[in-house]
Order: C-alpha cells, then sequence, then structure tokens
C-alpha cells in the first residue's frame, strides 16, 4: 500500500514510473506446505498468485509494470551467477555455492548491523550461520544443488535452485538497471535480503549504488505479536472481503498509519475505517460545498512529506466533517466532484 500510494503521489507530480514488483514463486515454505497438502508446487504458487491479484485488485492498487517471478526470471538469474563467477565472488560448500560478503567493500551500508546483529538476523531470517564450511557466517546462498523432491533447473554450474536473494536482484538488473531510485521492502528484509541483494548487483556490474534510497515499512502486528506466515496468525484480505468488508475500508485502514510504524491489526481500527469511509461518502454526495482546493493542497503536502499518510486523512476529515456540519452549505458545486477525484488519485479510495 505504501508503495502504491507513492507511485501515486510521483505521477500526480508528474514523474514517469517504471515499478517493477517480484514474486517469490518457488522457496522452501512453498516446496513444504505443497508438500504437506500433496499438491503440485508450481498450482499452489498459481492459486496463490492469483488470489494476491485479486486482493490488489479489489485494494485498487495500481498494478506493476512488471510483475516477475522467480521461476520466470531463471535464465537472467543463472545469467547473473554466472557474472558473479566470473568475478571471482562465489565459492563452493558441499556442491552449493555462496556468495561472499567480503566480495563488497561497501557490504553493511544499508542496515549499519554490527557482525553479531548480521549473524543473529541470518539465523532468523532463513539464512544458515552456522554452516561448516563458510568463509563467513553470513555469506549467503547463490545455487543450491538437488535435494530430494526439490524442484531442479540446469545451470553451467550444475542443476539445482537459487537463493533468494539473487533472484530479486537479476530481476531488477534485468527490469530497471543499476542506480534505480527506490527499493522497498517491510524492515525485515533490510537484512539479509537488501544487503545482500545490493551487493550481488554491485559486485556483478562494477558499479554502485544499485538503489538511491530504501523505503521500509513497519510490520504489522496481530495479537500482541508481529503478524507472519510461521506463526499462523495473519489476517487475510481475501478473508474480510468474503466476509463482506469493503475494500475501500481496508484500505482506509492500512493508510492510517505511517508507512514507517510498526502498528496493530484491531477489529477497532477496521470499524473506525468504515465510519470514516460513510462519512467521506456521504461529504462528497452533497450537491455543494466547500473550497476544495485547500484540502487538495493538503492533501499533496502531506502526502510530499515521506507519505505522511495519517495527514492526508486528517486533511480530508476536517473537509468532510465541514461539510455535514449542521447548517453548514458551500458555495462552490464543484468541490465534492474535486475532492471525490482527488481522493481517488492520490491515496486510491473510491468514494
Amino acid at each position: 500500500m505504501a508503495f502504491d500510494v507513492l507511485q501515486r503521489v510521483w505521477r500526480d507530480a508528474g514523474h514517469a514510473v517504471r515499478y517493477v514488483q517480484n514474486v517469490t514463486d518457488v522457496d522452501d515454505p512453498l516446496l513444504e506446505r505443497a508438500s504437506a497438502a500433496g499438491e503440485d508446487w508450481r498450482e499452489l504458487a498459481e492459486r496463490e498468485i492469483n488470489l494476491f491479484r485479486e486482493d490488489m485488485i479489489a485494494l485498487r492498487v495500481l498494478p506493476p509494470d512488471h510483475y516477475v517471478g522467480a521461476v520466470e526470471a531463471m535464465p537472467d538469474v543463472v545469467a547473473l551467477i554466472e557474472r558473479l563467477r566470473g568475478r571471482g565472488a562465489a565459492y563452493e560448500v558441499d556442491g552449493d555455492l555462496y556468495f561472499p560478503a567480503s566480495a563488497d567493500p561497501g557490504f553493511g551500508s544499508i542496515g549499519h548491523f554490527t557482525g553479531d546483529e548480521m549473524i543473529a538476523l541470518s539465523r532468523e531470517r532463513g539464512g544458515d550461520p552456522d554452516r561448516p564450511g563458510k568463509k563467513d557466517p553470513v555469506d549467503c546462498l547463490l545455487w543450491q544443488s538437488p535435494r530430494p523432491g526439490d524442484p531442479v533447473w540446469q545451470s553451467p554450474f550444475g542443476p539445482g535452485r537459487p537463493g533468494w536473494h539473487v533472484e530479486c536482484t537479476a530481476i531488477a538488473l534485468r527490469y530497471l538497471g543499476m542506480g534505480f531510485d527506490i527499493q522497498g521492502g517491510g524492515t525485515d528484509l533490510i537484512f539479509p535480503h537488501h544487503e545482500f541483494g545490493a551487493s550481488e548487483g554491485q559486485v556483478a556490474t562494477g558499479n554502485a549504488p544499485y538503489a538511491k534510497a530504501y523505503v521500509h515499512t513497519g510490520m504489522v502486528g496481530f495479537g500482541g505479536e508481529k503478524m507472519s506466515k510461521s506463526k499462523g496468525n495473519l489476517v487475510l484480505v481475501s478473508a474480510l472481503r468474503n466476509d463482506g468488508v469493503d475494500p475501500m475500508a481496508l484500505r482506509l485502514a492500512l493508510l492510517a498509519h505511517h508507512y514507517r510504524s510498526d502498528w496493530e491489526w484491531t477489529d477497532g481500527a477496521l470499524a473506525a475505517s468504515v465510519e470514516r469511509l460513510a462519512r467521506w461518502r456521504a461529504a462528497v454526495s452533497r450537491p455543494d460545498g466547500h473550497d476544495a482546493v485547500p484540502v487538495l493542497a493538503a492533501l499533496r503536502d502531506r502526502l510530499s512529506d515521506d507519505l505522511d499518510c495519517p495527514g492526508a486523512l486528517a486533511a480530508v476529515d476536517e473537509w468532510a466533517n465541514a461539510q455535514l456540519a449542521d447548517g453548514s452549505r458551500g458555495a462552490d458545486a464543484g468541490a465534492p466532484g474535486v475532492v471525490s477525484r482527488a481522493v481517488d488519485a492520490l491515496l486510491g479510495v473510491a468514494l
């Protein structure tokens, strides 16, 4: 949602935007779930991708220019690993290929974590810092040799499948090139994912920076814990939609928190957004209204300040409350339409 708002703000400012989004359509959790369910992993991936797309359409998220899966990008991934090998930035451990963090002099400059912190985060987030034979505990997997039951792709360095980070790096280099403006994701991607992705790109091309800036969103909690697949404590957009919740109320509930902040999902937050949506819709349904110029200016001002969505919502609240005040009647017949279109264009909320 944060990056959808960013795209809207940039487009409103007249910028051309090329937005690339990736999907990890083959990884250990997917394979484990497919195996447990006795299902083909490709069918499971396709079903979940389609569900995600349906949710994004319902939430009126602008589609990316390129939505690329790891499987689709496999030729680019293999080519990137070959480039890294050619630069001496790959070594073997029991048939698996690793990328050495030491290959990039700038490694660590994104998260600024200490060595001990990197090891702990690597252990927590899918790495294998305790594996014997690695040059550095945090070095990341580039290519994994075949495991029983796993899908396999052919490559110049043997059959297998890629590690997580190199997939995303290959996709970014293919569709954006080095030095693109922003890489985004949750704060849990700072290390190791974004750190290694940048280093792999910089070492492979000999150029820097990989991305000019990073935008990281806070974590969403539920019941006192971070929402995560591993914990199974997810509140799904699709489930809420099936329960009859208006997707625009869901969108407002998400926009009510600054993207950098950690926050907790509650039924009360959703109820407040349902009420806010009804109030806004009632306000723009009036035949005339208060001047729309100040609210449009306030929307742009707040969103230009590090995507201050809560401030933007407050600006619309102020206008809507004035619209609905007893005895209040504006003189501008076009104001409700202008506000409705501005909220649609900048916040993605259809009134």
